[in-house]
């Protein structure tokens, strides 16, 4: 049996996220206080007061990381569990390299803060956008994509479940293409509140921008396994962070693919970490099989304890 903690991606965030744990545990204070520090910026204040920044990439970014960090610190601290292996959905998998030893959180802050800023500025205002297509499978869509894009660039960005797959690319490909999808049986297709075209070829150039800031980190050995979106499989060293967080950013997010091969590597228990509780729902819809938890709140501590005791 092998547990996997899981770590929320952006579109996560909410108002009050990680307050009780903020509250309860100083801890969490002492950690939200160095994320402030690293941003010269209070971030309680973004994340407690109903806050417009939430939503603004440069800082829903390292919100999102904090809390989940924050949540994650205290389930090992109260339980002194250690996960089998770690994964993250977009955003998320930098708290799973915080969370494997190979990226400090001192580091991790500024730098998901860059990448927001850099994947926000990417592509001019209103002429990139996101929806999710439900109900369709992937080889059909690809199809959708790829004839669309001959006039207007759209493409899978995201393989979050068999039911669930996300597009982006030019706002008028992204239209054409959940026309098409409703067309060929697609259950719905819904427009995504997002600030640009994320992972796709559009924001290549913030990926080789974003490069040369990973180029001045020194990660360090991973002391759990770590799952790449990008190839659905374990980073096979160190080296390999640096082009894999590039490559990320402009490539598309295989979750099914990457939690299928956890769960054929041998885990049996997920739980998710930070705010909302998405990425439980997509693993349930990937494998009924496995368990899956999530915690955001102090109360779901116990829960936890009984799963990872059972």
């Amino acid at each position: 049996m092998k547990t996997a903690f899981l770590f929320s991606g952006q579109g996560a965030q909410y108002n009050e996220m990680g307050k009780d744990f903020y509250d309860e545990f100083s801890e969490v204070r002492e950690i939200f206080d160095s994320a402030s520090r690293q941003l010269d910026t209070d971030l309680a204040e973004i994340c407690f007061n109903s806050d417009v920044r939430l939503n603004e990439t440069p800082f829903t970014q390292p919100a999102i990381l904090t809390v989940s960090y924050a949540i994650e610190h205290i389930l090992k601290k109260s339980m002194d569990i250690t996960p089998d292996a770690v994964a993250g959905l977009s955003l998320g998998e930098y708290t799973a390299l915080v969370s494997s030893g190979a990226l400090s959180f001192e580091e991790a802050v500024p730098l998901v803060h860059q990448r927001g800023s850099l994947m926000e500025k990417a592509v001019p205002a209103d002429e990139g956008a996101m929806a999710a297509i439900l109900g369709l499978k992937a080889e059909t869509l690809i199809q959708i994509c790829d004839e669309v894009s001959k006039e207007s660039y759209v493409a899978i960005a995201n393989f979050n479940t068999p039911d669930q797959l996300v597009i982006s690319g030019k706002a008028a490909g992204v239209k054409k293409a959940m026309e098409k999808a409703v067309e060929s049986g697609a259950k719905r297709a819904i427009p995504l509140n997002v600030s640009g075209p994320f992972h796709t070829e559009l924001l290549e150039p913030a990926g080789q921008a974003f490069s040369k800031s990973l180029e001045k980190v020194d990660f360090k050995a991973f002391t759990v396994p770590v799952y790449s979106n990008v190839t659905a499989d374990v980073y096979p060293d160190t080296e390999a962070i640096q082009l894999l967080l590039t490559r990320q950013i402009s490539s598309p997010v295989k979750f099914e693919q990457m939690v299928s091969q956890m769960i054929s590597d041998g885990v049996t228990t997920f739980i998710e970490i930070g705010p909302g509780k998405t990425l439980r729902s997509f693993v349930k819809s990937i494998d009924k099989s496995v368990a899956v938890k999530n915690i955001e709140k102090v109360k779901q501590i116990d829960t936890i304890r009984k799963v990872i005791q059972s």
